[in-house]
């Protein structure tokens, strides 16, 4: 006999949407604000002759700079208002979250809830200014280096090329969290997500141009292909995979009513942390791509090594990539679960694990077994994470057909998918309320 909730979630269909006036503004006010961040990414800075810039981008689209563009959604190899994109706000959270764990007074804060939250919030911001500033002017020093850029360099060209990309990256900033107020999904996410399926249709149409010129065989394109589909298949399965702990409940007494012990599963999902690790450990190994260009300018030798060193195939960058995404993997995790809580829970409410004494030992319990699946998880990451570094040095093919920009796809198509199941489900819950308060007042 099926549940009511699964009742409800077989009756889900074009019907039930078209009918959930609260959720079809949710999608059209995300759609409007994606298509303004769209725009945004072909708004040019001023003083930039173009047609030197892209001469100068396409010999280092291929680097690291080249992720930092598929993240900006193109704006880099624009260079447009956008260009530093939403990655200085995802930097400023890294750091913020690291220091809660160190910093007594964050972490103070973190116990306060709602309320320390915003001022958590309100530093992230602050610090979110000051390294857009750091970055922002970095650009504007290796633009002036690069040949024929700049239109007319000086300072004026640096303040204004700063005070732009900030406010940019300000606007989406705000714009994401108004997305993820007043629309469906993560805001940040979603940004992110745009900017990568926005590039994904010039990747693919490359690939073919590539196979039309002779350069990628059929059966590679093909290969290529199948290999997606089969990547995208395992993301999701990935995603979905969950250690279900058993939870018994004791028989409880209610006044004269005795009530039979129940037995319940909490999930533990095979990657806690989701997305998070790639796009934090992409963000830190940016910073390098950002400090090239004082080496240009300044000629620092060891700098520019550096960033020859972290280039995409590197054996360096594919080191600290896997061990970045690792470090993130477990520590997010950390954060976003806490097993000395979940036991304290479970233990107020009069829940076990069978052979598990309630208290410490589950919370002990609980930690080791998600150590263990969190391992997995991590190793799940690397894996997919890694695959476009192969693919480039194998064969050539655009960095838009790997692993991070499938895991980023994916794992956003999913859950913005889950949450407006979730809006319909609340739409049809309140139908039936409302049909049985009028039933109610008929009778």
């Amino acid at each position: 006999m099926a549940s009511a909730a699964e009742q409800l979630a077989s009756n889900l269909n074009f019907a039930a949407f078209s009918k959930a006036s609260e959720l079809k503004k949710r999608i059209w006010f995300t759609l409007g604000a994606l298509l303004v961040y769209r725009l945004g990414t072909y708004i040019p800075l001023p003083g930039i002759n173009p047609d030197a810039l892209a001469q100068a981008f396409s010999g280092a689209q291929r680097g690291l700079l080249g992720l930092f563009n598929m993240f900006a959604g193109g704006a880099v190899g624009r260079m447009a208002i956008f260009a530093l994109g939403i990655m200085p706000y995802i930097s400023s959270s890294i750091i913020i979250q690291l220091l809660t764990t160190v910093v007594p007074s964050l972490e103070a804060l973190k116990k306060e809830g709602e309320s320390g939250r915003k001022i958590i919030n309100q530093y992230t911001r602050y610090l979110t200014v000051l390294l857009a500033v750091v970055q922002a002017y970095s650009i504007a020093i290796g633009l002036e280096a690069a040949q024929n850029v700049v239109i007319e360099g000086g300072w004026f060209f640096r303040a204004s090329t700063t005070v732009t990309l900030v406010g940019g990256t300000m606007f989406l900033m705000w714009l994401g969290e108004q997305i993820t107020a007043r629309g469906i999904g993560n805001g940040i996410s979603l940004i992110i997500f745009a900017g990568i399926v926005a590039g994904l249709p010039t990747a693919l149409a490359g690939t073919l141009e590539l196979g039309r010129q002779g350069a990628i065989s059929t059966v590679v394109i093909l290969a290529i292909i199948v290999l997606v589909v089969v990547v995208i298949a395992f993301i999701v399965f990935m995603e979905r995979a969950q250690r279900r702990l058993l939870i018994q409940y004791p028989k409880r007494q209610q006044g004269n009513r005795i009530f039979q012990g129940e037995s319940s599963h909490l999930p533990l999902k095979l990657n806690t942390s989701g997305v998070i690790p790639p796009i934090f450990a992409s963000s830190l190994l940016l910073i390098p791509a950002t400090a090239s260009s004082f080496a240009a300018s300044a000629n620092i030798g060891w700098l520019t090594t550096v960033t020859t060193l972290l280039g995409h195939g590197q054996p360096l960058y594919m080191a600290l990539y896997a061990a970045l995404i690792v470090f993130f993997a477990f520590f997010y995790t950390a954060i976003v679960f806490n097993p000395t809580e979940t036991a304290d829970n479970l233990k107020k409410h009069g829940g076990f694990i069978p052979g598990i004494r309630p208290g410490e030992r589950t919370a002990e319990y609980i930690d080791t077994v998600l150590t263990r699946i969190t391992v997995l998880g991590a190793i799940y990451l690397v894996l997919v994470c890694l695959l476009p570094e192969f693919l480039i040095s194998a064969t050539g093919v655009p960095f838009y057909l790997g692993g991070t920009s499938l895991l980023i796809v994916v794992s956003v198509t999913m859950d913005t998918v889950s949450q407006v199941q979730g809006h319909l489900l609340a739409h049809q819950y309140e139908g039936l309320v409302k049909k049985a308060k009028l039933g109610g007042k008929r009778r």
